[in-house]
């Protein structure tokens, strides 16, 4: 969703969800009488048994990606977000950062990386954009923006 709202539109089938970790708890009991079951006792995946829409729940101070610990964690939903029509999304540098983080940790995800080379493509974002990145992402930024930057130029 939060691809969507920043300009880039593409179809997913999960929903992911950024939480303190006290709120995790708090947003399992709310879901679970609204017809969504968990995988387990206290699991960050439920799914909503009507429509099988599958929730992540993302924990600030978690990682993103492997798992493990790395310069880049999934922050507090009170400092990464942005109020778009109502919602409360993260900020594009923080999905940015956060996908490029997941990408480069994980070989599973490499979608991520993908997205973050469309994001670039789409929404013409600079080489400089990089700046506003923690340093652990930023060459991989660079390289995703190199391999579109032509397109980018062309379109202008």
């Amino acid at each position: 969703m939060a691809l969507n709202a920043h300009g880039y539109v593409r179809m997913t089938v999960d929903l992911d969800i950024l939480v303190d970790p006290a709120g995790l708890a708090k947003i399992h009991r709310e879901l679970e009488h609204m017809g969504c079951v968990a995988r387990s006792q206290g699991s960050k995946l439920l799914s909503h048994v009507g429509t099988q829409v599958r929730i992540d729940f993302l924990v600030a101070g978690q990682f993103p990606g492997d798992g493990r610990p790395k310069p880049v964690a999934f922050p507090s939903p009170e400092e990464a977000v942005v109020e778009l029509d109502g919602i409360r999304y993260l900020t594009l540098p923080n999905l940015i950062e956060l996908k490029l983080a997941s990408g480069i940790s994980n070989p599973g995800r490499l979608r991520d990386l993908g997205d973050v080379q469309e994001m670039i493509r789409v929404l013409k974002l600079p080489s400089n954009f990089a700046d506003q990145l923690n340093e652990y992402v930023r060459a991989k930024y660079h390289e995703l923006w190199e391999g579109v930057a032509a397109d980018i130029v062309e379109r202008d």
